[in-house]
Order: C-alpha cells, then structure tokens, then sequence
C-alpha cells in the first residue's frame, strides 16, 4: 500500500481548496472561478465505466469488486455494483475533470454508506487491516471528487462526519498491527485534513449541524494538548462551548496540561465509545506519567501501593496489567503490592499492550454494530 503523506498538527482549515491547489487570497479565488466552470459528475455508478472497464482488463480488481464465480478466470469480470473508484493521484496531461468520471454528491454520499454498511463492517471479510486499506483508498476517491466539484453543505458534512469516525475506529482497532500492516502516520494526516475540513465547513454555516458538538469535542481530545484546537475550542459559540460534550473534553484537555493524570483517567471513563478511541492514542503517555509521578511522589524504601488499586487509576483491567506495566517501568512489584522508588523508574523499551485498552475504550462499544457508530446512530 503506497499512501505518501505527510503528516502535520492540526489546524482550522482556512483556505479554499479546488482543482488547482490551495488559494489563499480569496479575492484571487473568485476571479479565478469567473474564468472557470466547476465541474459537475454524472457519473452515476461508484466507479465510472471507462474506469471499470480499464483496471478489468489490467486484472487491477480488488477482490471486493470482483463478480462471484469469475475469480477463476483468466480475466475476473467486475461487479458494477460492487466496483468503487480508486483514488488516482494527479498527473501532467491527465484530465480529472471530465463529468462523466465524476460522481455527483448524491452518489458520493451513497458509495460511503456502501462502504461502511457492505465492506467495513462485515465480518466475514478478514483480515482487517485488508478491509481498511479498501475503505480508506475508497474514501481518498471521495474526497478527491468533492474537492474537485468543491462540494459543500450538508452533502459535504455528512460523507466528512463518516470519514472522521471510520479513520478513529481504525486507528483504534488497528493500534497493536506493525507497520507493514498499519501506518498510523498516514491515518492521522489524513484523519486531521478531514477532521479540519469538516470543522470549516461547520463555521461556515454555523448553527445548521446537529452533530457539531460531538466533533468539535473529538477534535480537542484527539488533538490533546494542542494550543489550536484549545484556541478553537474556546472561541466557540458560549452554547456549543458549554454543550456537555465540550465541557469534558476541556475538562480532559485541561488535566493533559496541568499533567494530572490520575484526574485525566479518572475524566476518561464517562467518555463514549468514539471519543474513548479519539484519546487512546494519549493513554500509554497518561499511564507513564502517573506512574512516574507516583514514583516521586511515594517513593519510600518501606512503602507499599496496593496493585488493585492502581489498576483501577490506570484504567487497566486487573493487578496482572498494573504488574506488567509497572515491571516494564522499572517499579518494583511484590505479590499484590507496587513499590515505589524514584531511583527505579525508567522508560519502557517496549509498551504492553495486552487488552490494556479494554477498560478505557473496547467494553464501550457494547453490542453495537460498526455500521451504527460510523453512521453516528445512538
């Protein structure tokens, strides 16, 4: 899988994109699309039929789209109902405007839900991380189209609402696959752009979107400690700043600067399912810092800290985990006991990651499917 992007911190997206790149003078945007028509897609299929018919013939099917009972053959035939656009990267003579390749925001809306309800949440196609790499090169086609026919408003937000949530999910379910497999620099670039996209696109028609404040406090406690997403945060509107939502992701954030760690785990447990995945990639930090503070803190050649108690302010599920832990920081463990010692803590060469994420974040996604969090449905 090649996805060369390059990750950056999040920000507010401020610039117009379209076909030509980022403009940052908006006054030079609008004699620019004077001169030029933005194209309009009337393609009506997931994948365009010149495409279709093209990567058939160059066996370039994946097997998601390949026609059942052709896989055998020396030339696999494509399902129409079943084939999506493949994210092409821009290239010198190539004409990526053409309407009849593009797919207009109705169909780029109805290929998401397809690859949210028919790919990404059956069971039956493993290993994931294969369905993964579909979905989010699916994904990347989408927003290319969007980009291209400068597509906005609601039809915007809602394919912007499931990238977000799948890219969480993933980056979540995905965590302990090695790189090969996995690369978490890549999803989080891509991840912040959509996430940043999506925040411009609620500013710009403020009050219209119902599920502003579950994103707006997604943004805070994936980007933790950013002073832009705090800044952005706190220049919102009093009501959505104040929303319950909001209010704990500062709350949170608040506690990741003031380095409070048992506070910020403590603030972790009421969080739901999607907002326990957007801060787990914070939790291993939380975790080291509590114990280093706890090394200092209590630190005593005779004093004993019961393992239960700890598991539960690190949010792990039993004493085993709050022992393998603490071992691999150099604290000293004694049947159910941890012993402090400042002079003992070291940085672990490699984290545990044995189902340390479960207490925290997995038990919260229940019995509910994957199609019912990507959607946003309660």
């Amino acid at each position: 899988m090649s996805r060369n992007v390059s990750s950056r911190a999040w920000h507010p997206r401020r610039r117009v994109t379209g076909p030509g790149g980022d403009r940052t003078s908006e006054d030079g945007w609008r004699q620019e699309t004077q001169k030029e028509t933005v194209p309009q897609g009337s393609c009506l299929l997931m994948c365009p039929a010149a495409e279709l018919r093209e990567r058939e013939a160059q066996r370039r099917l994946h097997r998601f789209e390949v026609l059942p009972g052709t896989e055998r053959q020396r030339l696999p035939r494509a399902d129409p109902t079943r084939t999506v656009k493949e994210y092409s990267r821009p290239a010198a003579g190539k004409d990526c405007t053409r309407p009849a390749d593009l797919r207009p925001p109705a169909v780029l809306y109805r290929t998401v839900c397809y690859l949210v309800d028919n790919i990404a949440s059956s069971a039956g196609l493993q290993p994931w991380n294969e369905v993964y790499d579909f979905v989010f090169d699916r994904l990347r086609s989408v927003r290319q189209d969007m980009v291209i026919q400068r597509v906005g408003g609601e039809a915007c937000v809602s394919v912007l609402e499931r990238t977000v949530r799948f890219l969480l999910y993933a980056e979540y379910r995905l965590s302990g696959e090695p790189l090969r497999c996995f690369d978490p620099q890549i999803n989080r670039a891509h991840l912040r752009e959509s996430l940043a996209w999506l925040l411009g696109c609620y500013q710009l028609e403020p009050g219209l979107h119902s599920n502003q404040e579950e994103f707006e406090a997604l943004c805070l406690l994936y980007n933790l400690g950013s002073l832009d997403a705090l800044r952005h945060a706190l220049c919102l509107p009093e009501k959505l700043r104040g929303s319950p939502g909001v209010r704990l992701a500062l709350a949170v954030n608040r506690a990741f600067l003031e380095r409070n760690p048992v506070r910020l785990l403590r603030l972790a447990r009421p969080l739901p399912f999607l907002h326990s995945c957007a801060l787990h990639p914070h939790l291993t930090r939380c975790r080291r810092d509590l114990l280093l503070l706890y090394s200092h803190g209590l630190s005593s050649r005779n004093g004993r800290f019961p393992l239960p108690r700890l598991a539960e302010l690190l949010g792990l599920g039993g004493g085993s985990q709050a022992a393998e832990l603490c071992q691999a920081h150099g604290v000293e463990v004694s049947g159910d006991w941890a012993v402090f010692n400042k002079g003992s803590f070291k940085e672990a060469e490699r984290q545990p990651d044995g189902g340390s994420s479960y207490e925290l974040v997995g038990c919260k996604q229940g019995d509910r499917s994957l199609a019912s969090i990507i959607h946003g449905e309660p």
